[in-house]
């Protein structure tokens, strides 16, 4: 029974608590990241075709579809420090296959186990914030979480410069990914401690009854839910593939350096870490949440067209991608805190993640077989023009879906995304 002459947790300790659970964002990211940066290393010293390379990606979100059928449930099930540290070691564990053979085989299980792993801790720690971060906070604490977990992003796209002796060949940044991806394992270990330490002295509120799975269950989610997932999709299925080829793109396209490329790519997640936790903080103070993911998915929808058909410095697309890469994301996931009860928050955004994967997995695959067919590369620039052509589809279907849910929340229907939204 709960004491209730204990005290709720004081906000140094909250704030502690979101530090300690980016640390296994970080690695995870920094993992998913390592592949862009050796793109043309795998391609000229193993062969890779871009269909090859693509798979790398594709066969990580196979896989998280399948774990995230369960992992929501798994997570509600368990908690959250448990879940934390079971999917963040096998996140350790993929980096260790991946970087072993230098068969695609055996990277391509690699990938499929970070898959496994890396979804459904993205999940867990999403369901601890909405657990330790309450309304008016949330999106800020959110927007912290992506900064620091960006950060992984960042710094495997800067890799070749920071740690550039390690780019001799393939091999090198694996096992420095091996070494980062530690950090999965160290950040799980200390947020088990703080929240058992939590759990001991202070006073977290009665936990709420967590529902058995029923999968009927999951198409009670009314339209708003259904809205924010569709603009998740086209979203991450825009941005991610991008990124996958992007240091390739840049290289072979537009002529950039290794070093150049890689800081080109890494201006996405450098303004999200940026910019994303101020989004969070001033859609706290002002709401207007579905308005403003319609502003950021306009700015998305020009991008690759400008990319693959003007003259325009590099530098104007890849900022315009940064600021939606940074506004969308700080007000998707809290909004989906507030039109979901919270004991279904797991499967929610485990349902959220998984179909997310569905599209980041096709067009992934997608984006490598048109540059393939195409015969991209620094002797054909042109061949990337296919597969910009599908990612500007996607960015346009971003702002209908955005344009929708603002209408729906507008409605007798909506949830007040657009007013500011205070919860004790």
């Amino acid at each position: 029974m709960e004491n209730k002459f204990k005290t709720p947790p004081p906000n140094w300790y909250r704030w502690l608590i979101l530090l300690v659970i980016s640390i296994p964002m970080f690695g995870n990211y920094y993992i998913y990241d390592s592949i862009a940066p050796i793109a043309d290393l795998l391609k000229k010293g193993l062969n890779f075709t871009d269909e090859n390379i693509g798979s790398l990606y594709s066969v990580y979100s196979i896989a998280a579809i399948f774990i995230l059928i369960v992992g929501g449930i798994i997570i509600d099930k368990i908690g959250t420090k448990k879940s934390i540290l079971l999917f963040g070691s096998i996140c350790t564990l993929a980096a260790i296959i991946t970087a072993s053979s230098s068969a695609l085989e055996v990277m391509l299980v690699g990938r499929v186990l970070l898959g496994i792993g890396a979804e459904p801790l993205i999940v867990a720690i999403s369901v601890a914030l909405a657990k330790w971060f309450k309304g008016k906070e949330l999106s800020f604490a959110f927007g912290l979480n992506l900064t620091l977990a960006r950060l992984g992003s960042f710094a495997a796209d800067n890799s070749p410069s920071w740690a550039g002796g390690f780019y001799t060949d393939w091999h090198g940044p694996l096992n420095l990914a091996i070494t980062i991806s530690i950090a999965c394992v160290v950040g799980a270990v200390l947020y088990w401690i703080m929240e058992s330490h939590a759990t001991r002295n202070y006073n977290l509120g009665e936990a709420g009854q967590t529902d058995k799975l029923v999968l009927k269950d999951i198409f009670k989610f009314d339209k708003s839910f259904w809205l924010i997932l569709a603009l998740c999709v086209v979203f991450y299925s825009a941005i991610f593939p991008f990124r996958s080829f992007a240091i390739k793109y840049f290289m072979e396209g537009h002529g950039a350096s290794r070093e150049l490329a890689g800081f080109l790519n890494s201006a996405l997640p450098l303004s999200a870490m940026i910019a994303t936790p101020l989004f969070g903080l001033l859609v706290d103070k002002i709401g207007k949440r579905a308005s403003l993911m319609m502003l950021g998915s306009l700015l998305l929808m020009p991008v690759f067209l400008i990319l693959g058909h003007t003259t325009l410095p590099i530098y104007i697309p890849v900022i315009m991608m940064g600021i939606a890469f940074s506004l969308i994301p700080a007000i998707m996931w809290p909004s989906v805190a507030y039109i979901v009860e919270e004991k279904k928050l797991g499967t929610a955004y485990s349902v959220m993640f998984l179909i997310q994967q569905i599209g980041v997995a096709l067009f992934n695959y997608l984006i490598g077989f048109a540059n393939d067919i195409s015969k991209a590369g620094a002797d054909n620039p042109d061949g990337y023009l296919l597969g910009l052509h599908f990612l500007s589809i996607l960015g346009i279907l971003g702002f209908v879906f955005a344009y929708l849910l603002r209408k729906v929340d507008k409605s007798p229907d909506g949830h007040g995304l657009e007013t500011v939204i205070k919860k004790d």
